[in-house]
């Protein structure tokens, strides 16, 4: 029985790994597309500004949740 638990711990686990790396390649691309934005601006506003810095908060945040899990991308 325990056996049957600790299956379904790792399947889940998998699952939530594999949606960390996706949202991670997402808040990335997310990132990078607010950076060429604001890059081709002439006067950026303050809100385009902040949704870079949160875009940027949140893709290191979650790296960071990453590399406590041991993740690996290539993996």
């Amino acid at each position: 029985m325990v056996a049957i638990f600790s299956k379904k711990k790792t399947k889940k686990k998998k699952e939530l790994d594999q949606q960390l790396l996706a949202d991670i390649q997402k808040l990335k691309r997310d990132w990078e597309t607010l950076e060429r934005i604001i890059e081709h601006s002439v006067d950026p506003s303050e809100e385009g500004l902040l949704d870079l810095s949160v875009a940027k908060a949140k893709y290191f945040y979650l790296l960071r949740e990453a590399r406590k899990r041991n993740l690996n991308a290539l993996s």
